[in-house]
């Protein structure tokens, strides 16, 4: 029986080096209920000693709707700090699409989540959002680590930091330094991939030992365990439903991309008064699939006027044949 929660755990003798990993959305969430490992992690994105977060407290992560028809927004993990300021921190594995305006929509939600109608723009706290992302978003610079605000173009003079974005990519971590400190070990911590080097971690301080207990006590829990493999199969089954989209989709585009192009050679030819057998033999085709192109794709223009044009080229070209090979579909 935990302490702490009063769960039943039960170790797995023969699998005593798993553990989960902080990548792993469910894992990061249950991670970040723990308070000492919250102003751990937020003392190092602030740039301030632990000591100096006097409070935290997990909010909903599903911001109100004001009308019907409004987006929710659901957010990983929503912490409220001591002076109103709020943090949300979102882990993300894989590339998503519009990645950027998502963030701007979610940071807007938690402003006017603030307000109701007739309050006055004094009650707006800070928001900060918080994207740990474990690929790259950023592929013009090795930076892992990025703080953004809204500031003047031409001076950097911040207009407001009322809103405030902190990008952390995983995967553009350099090689271990000595003398690292601040959110750079945070994000080794949290990208670390076995227990081997959390454990290692661990001993820097005492909110990385708070970090691993925690993570070793949640993957301890049969049910966490059950409820976190679930969930990393799902993300991975997701990724390979993706994967198998895309490559289909490309094969698709190539397939289609032929067509048009024979299309394309096809009408041409009609154009150009070409009888129906000689394209049928430059495209490698049928004379009846021929036609069915040109009706298809409404290009017909009467079998009695391409047959006299036809004929018209034969006489210009006095019975000698035209070396079409030129044209021949490749």
């Amino acid at each position: 029986m935990s302490k702490r929660t009063g769960t039943k755990v039960q170790k797995n003798r023969t699998d005593d080096e798993f553990i989960m990993l902080p990548t792993v959305d469910f894992c990061f969430k249950e991670l970040m209920r723990n308070e000492k490992v919250r102003k751990g992690i937020i003392a190092a994105l602030l740039g301030v000693r632990p000591e100096e977060i006097k409070e935290t407290r997990l909010l909903p992560t599903i911001l109100r709707k004001e009308y019907e028809d409004d987006k929710y927004g659901i957010l990983d993990v929503r912490v409220e700090m001591h002076d109103g300021t709020q943090i949300d921190f979102e882990m993300q594995v894989a590339e998503f699409d519009f990645w950027k305006k998502r963030i701007v929509f979610y940071l807007s939600k938690m402003v006017t989540d603030q307000i109701h109608k007739g309050d006055d723009y004094d009650k707006i706290q800070k928001c900060i959002h918080v994207s740990i992302l474990d690929f790259v978003h950023f592929p013009e610079d090795n930076r892992c680590y990025r703080k953004i605000t809204f500031c003047d173009t031409k001076t950097g003079e911040i207009y407001t930091d009322v809103m405030e974005i902190h990008v952390l990519e995983l995967g553009k971590l350099p090689p271990e330094d000595q003398n690292e400190e601040g959110i750079i070990r945070w994000m080794r911590f949290l990208n670390a991939k076995s227990r081997k080097e959390l454990k290692e971690m661990a001993k820097q301080d005492e909110y990385f030992g708070e970090a691993y207990e925690e993570l070793d006590r949640l993957s301890a829990d049969e049910k966490k365990r059950l409820e976190y493999e679930t969930r990393l199969k799902y993300k991975r089954d997701k990724y390979a439903q993706l994967h198998y989209a895309t490559r289909i989709g490309r094969e698709e585009g190539e397939r289609i991309g032929r067509e048009e192009g024979q299309s394309e050679m096809i009408r041409s030819m009609w154009k150009a008064g070409i009888s129906e057998e000689q394209i049928a033999s430059i495209a490698q085709k049928t004379v009846e699939e021929v036609r069915k192109f040109d009706v298809n794709n409404f290009w017909y223009t009467g079998r009695a006027e391409r047959n006299k044009r036809a004929q018209e080229m034969k006489e210009c070209e006095e019975g000698n044949q035209s070396d079409l090979s030129f044209l021949r579909f490749i």
